[in-house]
């Protein structure tokens, strides 16, 4: 079976644009949420947003009709492909992109809302799903497959995946693959506040709202920002003397079946399982997940057993952590972000810490990496989970080279 490979990395995220930066924050434990939209809601709101100077990679005159989250894929895409050395000269029509985007582009829409009746006449192909990809293909020349996944939080993980699946395949010598998600507007933010999904927060206590795992914890944080990583067979990589990061050894993707919102554990476990099975790996080869964590009072629990399932005796050796409580949940680029922090994490052997968890749920059995990050000098493989409304679950799986 040919060898995936991950040569390039790329993120738009709340801690930079820059993957060892953003790394190193995670590290240390630094939060990115942030109060935001003061005075425009009823109820004080936090999110993790992106410094991000679009001018950098659009004039003015481009930027007419692309939305924040197309210019944050193209951003994190572009950065990807440079960090990766180039596409190394592979046919136009041998290079996909596969990109995962959950609500599209909802500043394009809110603004549409507010309009009054004067409708910018470019609004629905700024706020189309797919916007974003197309973007990153017409940025970069792409002539392959470019498609667009949305699974709610699976997106990006499910596109990372079929990316991999089509470099295995040799549908295309070079897969441009994540995801991107700016919806931080008070619209979209109302939205997930009636569902009472948001983590509350005192006055100032912002920073710390999302606690997965923890006895005190209460919901999530939302996030914006995009990750795209850069993929190519071992022989093709080799062959230019590409730096790889990780395999992608496996990937598994399933579907609960149970209900639109309530996550379940068997659901999860069998993506979980799919992943083991396809890299060819025992649960006990395993030394770190990255895990969904969104800090809801049913998701973790719900997580923690499905780990349990799927790892059963080697769950005592698995290293736990949610990054979500540092960079908020990024929805449909969630996936794509954790992978490269899960990737750096294996490159590195440094696992960040599963942050302001006080008191871990005695519910939820699981090694957190508590306190401060943990050096990691024995891993060799690293898995990622992302979870769906809609039951959608995926799990990327990453392999040391």
């Amino acid at each position: 079976m040919t060898k995936a490979l991950v040569t390039g990395l790329g993120v738009a995220s709340p801690h930079g644009l820059d993957p060892d930066t953003m790394f190193a924050a995670l590290l240390r434990g630094e939060s990115a949420v942030r109060p935001v939209h003061e005075g425009e809601l009823a109820k004080p709101a936090a999110a993790a947003t992106v410094a991000f100077d679009e001018s950098r990679w659009f004039t003015k005159l481009q930027l007419a009709g692309v939305d924040r989250v197309s210019q944050l894929a193209v951003a994190a895409a572009d950065m990807a492909l440079h960090d990766a050395g180039g596409h190394g000269g592979a046919d136009a029509e041998r290079i996909g992109v596969y990109a995962g985007c959950g609500m599209g582009g909802a500043a394009a829409l809110e603004a549409a809302y507010r309009s009054n009746g004067r409708v910018p006449p470019l609004t629905i192909p700024a706020f189309m799903p797919n916007a974003a990809a197309g973007h990153v293909a017409m940025r970069q020349g792409v002539k392959g497959p470019v498609i667009t996944y949305s699974v709610a939080c699976a997106s990006s993980a499910v596109a990372i995946a079929e990316a991999a699946k089509a470099v295995q395949r040799g549908e295309v010598d070079v897969a441009i693959a994540g995801g991107s998600e700016a919806l931080i507007v008070p619209g979209v933010v109302l939205a997930w506040q009636a569902m009472q999904t948001l983590a509350p927060f005192a006055p100032g206590e912002h920073a710390g709202a999302c606690r997965p795992f923890a006895t005190d914890r209460g919901g999530f944080v939302l996030g914006e920002g995009a990750a795209f990583v850069v993929i190519e067979s071992a022989a093709r990589a080799a062959a230019r003397g590409a730096r790889a990061y990780a395999e992608i050894a496996g990937w598994g993707i399933s579907c609960d079946a149970t209900h639109l919102t309530k996550p379940d554990a068997a659901g999860q476990a069998r993506a979980l399982r799919q992943a083991l099975k396809q890299a060819g790996l025992s649960a006990a080869d395993v030394g770190y997940c990255n895990a969904h964590g969104t800090a809801t009072k049913i998701g973790d629990v719900v997580e923690s057993e499905a780990l349990a399932l799927a790892f059963g005796d080697a769950l005592p050796q698995l290293r736990v952590s949610s990054t979500k409580a540092l960079h908020g949940h990024l929805l449909g680029a969630a996936g794509a972000l954790e992978a490269v922090i899960t990737i750096l994490a294996l490159h590195r052997r440094q696992l960040p810490p599963n942050a302001h968890c006080r008191e871990p749920d005695p519910a939820c059995k699981l090694n957190l990496v508590l306190g401060a990050a943990a050096e990691a000098p024995q891993l060799q493989a690293a898995i990622s989970s992302s979870f769906a409304f809609g039951g959608t679950n995926a799990a990327l799986l990453f392999r040391r080279t």
